[in-house]
């Protein structure tokens, strides 16, 4: 007679490494891993109660999607976005979410997603009046990811997934973003209205304005950090 296994079963090796790769993407976007951390093999082995094998494929993985980078005779670490990486990943959001609004506008089924963009704008709205800026983020990704998966491409969603993980990198930069742009609840009721019209050509336009604020606004915020930490270091040395 067949014997039934009591009790759940074994965590396989691909769930451990999936649910460790979680972990350490969980810890860089919450800045628990600060850009230009050193990641110790051992030590996120230890601090995750696993082998150093899954750790081993979850950093093979990260270092994939970008949130991780490899210096050689150094060891790995977390990215530190610069200007240009910043800027290149907008180019490359322009060009991602410009290609999923043609082929929604394409397939027809612009009017059905504008329908869910502006439930989400409106939840957007009174997050903006609670200033739950945190919150205002989320919707934002959600508003995006939403465009982006209607277009009905699994490489595509993929490749933006890469995209936002790598935005959270500069998330507190970003909230300064939502903080000072009073035509944020606008720009996206725009676009949801856009795309119900199918007018290719204003959504195409609307959608690189709409990305290129950002942009301007965190070099310049990472610009003034950097004039101040030079002021800071300056007195330091008079004083000393």
């Amino acid at each position: 007679m067949m014997q039934l296994h009591a009790g759940p079963k074994p965590v396989v090796r691909s769930t451990m490494s999936s649910m460790v790769t979680e972990q350490i993407r969980d810890a860089i976007l919450s800045g628990a891993y600060p850009p230009g951390m050193q990641l110790n093999e051992k030590l996120v082995a230890e601090s995750c109660g696993v082998s150093r094998g899954p750790v081993r494929e979850a950093i093979q993985r990260l270092l994939q999607e970008g949130l991780l980078v490899s210096e050689p005779h150094r060891g790995v670490f977390v990215l530190e976005l610069t200007e240009d990486d910043l800027e290149d990943i907008y180019f490359t959001r322009d060009a991602v979410e410009r290609a999923a609004l043609r082929r929604i506008v394409q397939s027809g089924r612009g009017e059905e997603l504008s329908v869910r963009l502006r439930a989400i704008v409106e939840s957007m709205r009174k997050a903006v009046e609670e200033e739950e800026w945190t919150e205002v983020a989320s919707l934002d990704i959600r508003f995006h990811s939403e465009l982006v998966n209607a277009a009905g491409s699994r490489r595509l969603s993929r490749l933006f997934a890469t995209l936002m993980a790598e935005m959270g990198l500069c998330l507190n930069q970003l909230l300064g973003v939502y903080r000072g742009r009073g035509r944020l609840i606008e720009e996206h009721e725009y676009l949801a209205k856009l795309v119900a019209s199918g007018d290719i050509e204003k959504l195409e336009k609307a959608m690189a304005d709409h990305l290129q604020e950002p942009v301007e606004t965190i070099c310049n915020a990472w610009e003034r950090a950097r004039q101040e930490n030079g002021k800071l270091t300056a007195s330091g040395v008079e004083k000393g």
